[in-house]
């Protein structure tokens, strides 16, 4: 080759070399923009914490069917739209229908009365007297002497004491209970919405003092009592969004990530210790996850990666016990047996500019991990967990024997307290996760339907052990 032909190429080569860099960088930052829209939109304020069921789940969702919209996706979920509605029970409640009066005064419910969460759901009309019982009539019963018979007793259960009360005095005829406390011991007695203890033959409903003091001075005069008891399930409304590419072919890739976060702390499960109730952005847990989704969905509807099915699921009611996996996972939008792997990423947005450490769970879920995924890398320092099970919707595809990934990039002091915002996020360090996530979907691209392995299951700990 003549030295001026061989010149002109190697500018040539540069110079495309130098086109693709600044194309690649320019791609990059896009992402990096693009990742740190959705979690400043997910953890704004205006979406008070997207606690399930809440206006600001809804706005989050609607949010995420619009970006999988905007990335080409098809809805996957339910009626021909991106969303799947379930139900969360909470516990019980007691309903508006609940009433009790005495000589027709209706009392007020909680301050004057309240049913206990065992009692069945029943109406009595009766003329009752505390001193003379009858068949059919409501019963009266003060705790006085029991509590203090043991208040010095620490095995002593009053509510097993109440509900063994209840039976004596169910098989003797009568058609309800209400107990009352004259002594000046502290009986903490209250509705308890998780109650899980069974129901009693009769209705037991608990009256307070004044109430007692008020109608029933006269242990052996009559009252005629009314009462109805009406006590259900708690529930709300969760919803996952599912988006799907459709490449024709037997098998699908899931890929997931949980949306919903705290609200206020409403459900008890936040860290924070401060007396006036503050939103939980999450915006590492989990806008951080949900953004990579999004993102992904977008790069692989362009890809040329098409020997799988790409299913994507932003799921709600993970912060709750894994509602909308668990229900997902019973009613998959797919055909499950031909479901491939399922990727779970939940906070991933704390990667440590110092470590670089990200944990990858469910190595041990199939052979194919074990042959593909390597701890060498020269951007992260991985390490690797072989088990299937973990605090994070993986584990309910796990448990259906579909081999799993969850990328975590770690705890921190800002876990389930209101200071997990979105200026706090390693933008950087989430697009190169993502593309680590990426070239995993890659590597398998023309590995057919991977194998599953059943892996130990850890002893039940905290979230973020």
């Amino acid at each position: 080759m003549k030295p001026i032909l061989w010149l002109l190429l190697l500018i040539s080569t540069v110079g495309s070399a130098q086109k693709s860099k600044k194309a690649a960088i320019k791609a990059d930052k896009l992402v990096v923009t693009a990742l740190q829209s959705h979690v400043q939109f997910l953890a704004d304020d205006k979406l008070e914490g997207r606690r399930t069921g809440s206006a600001g789940e809804k706005l989050a969702y609607e949010y995420i069917s619009n970006k999988f919209e905007e990335a080409g996706l098809a809805p996957k979920g339910n009626n021909g739209s991106f969303i799947q509605a379930f139900d969360v029970r909470e516990g019980k409640e007691i309903h508006p229908a609940t009433q009790l009066s005495l000589n027709r005064t209706k009392l007020n419910l909680n301050s004057d009365y309240f049913p206990f969460a065992f009692s069945p759901n029943a109406r009595l009309e009766s003329s009752a007297s505390m001193a003379l019982p009858e068949a059919e009539s409501a019963w009266f019963w003060d705790l006085k002497e029991t509590l203090e018979t043991n208040k010095n007793n620490p095995h002593f259960d009053l509510e097993d004491a109440i509900i063994k009360k209840v039976n004596m005095v169910a098989a003797k005829g009568a058609a309800a209970l209400l107990v009352y406390n004259s002594s000046g011991i502290k009986d903490s007695l209250k509705f308890d919405p998780k109650s899980k203890t069974e129901k009693t033959r009769i209705p037991v409903l608990y009256i307070s003092p004044d109430i007692k003091n008020k109608y029933l001075q006269d242990e052996l005069s009559y009252v005629d009592l009314k009462l109805e008891v009406s006590i259900g399930d708690k529930k709300r409304t969760g919803h996952n969004v599912i988006g799907y590419i459709d490449n024709g072919v037997p098998n699908t890739v899931i890929v997931g990530a949980h949306y919903d976060h705290l609200g206020y702390g409403e459900d008890h499960n936040s860290l924070f210790t401060g007396a006036t109730p503050q939103i939980h952005n999450g915006a590492d847990d989990n806008a951080s996850g949900t953004a990579a989704l999004i993102e992904l969905a977008r790069q692989l509807k362009r890809s040329k990666l098409k020997n799988n099915n790409y299913l994507f699921i932003a799921f709600s009611g993970e912060e709750l016990g894994l509602y909308g996996s668990k229900y997902y996972t019973e009613n998959p939008t797919i055909d499950f047996t031909k479901a491939n792997y399922m990727i779970n990423m939940d906070m991933i947005g704390r990667l440590n500019d110092s470590t670089h450490g990200l944990t990858i769970g469910g190595y041990g879920t199939s052979p194919v991990w074990g042959q593909e995924l390597s701890a060498d890398n020269k951007l992260l320092k991985i390490k690797f967990d072989s088990s299937g099970t973990g605090p994070s919707d993986h584990t309910s595809f796990y448990r259906k024997e579909i081999p799993v990934l969850f990328f975590f990039t770690g705890a921190h002091s800002d876990y389930h307290k209101p200071s997990d915002d979105a200026d706090k996020i390693n933008y950087n360090g989430q697009l190169q996760l993502l593309k680590y996530i990426y070239g995993v979907i890659e590597k398998t691209n023309d590995n057919g339907k991977l194998a599953f392995t059943k892996t130990r299951e850890p002893q039940a700990m905290g979230r973020r052990s």
